[in-house]
């Protein structure tokens, strides 16, 4: 009688466990990638730009917005249909583009 709700806390910690490593993970990849684009300047489809205005009329800010989501793995079985849809994370990076001259 122990045994399974045992078992489904452990499930749950483990989902809980994976899921905060994964979205750690794909943060710091996506941040490395926007500042790796910005100054690049090579941007994909999916990418964002934002120009924002400056008092310096010489001077344009830009930033690089890039956004990625990802399929969570499932550890405890009914659990996407529970919260009502799969389970994904979604995170963005952000940067300041370079000046080209």
């Amino acid at each position: 009688m122990v045994l399974i709700p045992l078992l489904f806390l452990f499930l749950c910690g483990a989902q809980l466990t994976s899921t905060v490593f994964i979205r750690n993970f794909e943060f710091a990849k996506v941040q490395s990638e926007a500042s790796t684009r910005s100054i690049s300047n090579e941007l994909q489809s999916s990418d964002s730009v934002i120009e924002i205005d400056t008092p310096d009329r010489f001077q344009k800010l830009r930033l690089l917005v890039v956004r990625k989501q990802r399929d969570l793995p499932i550890m405890v079985p009914g659990l996407a249909s529970f919260l009502g849809g799969s389970l994904k994370s979604e995170v963005t990076g952000i940067s300041v583009m370079e000046v080209v001259p």
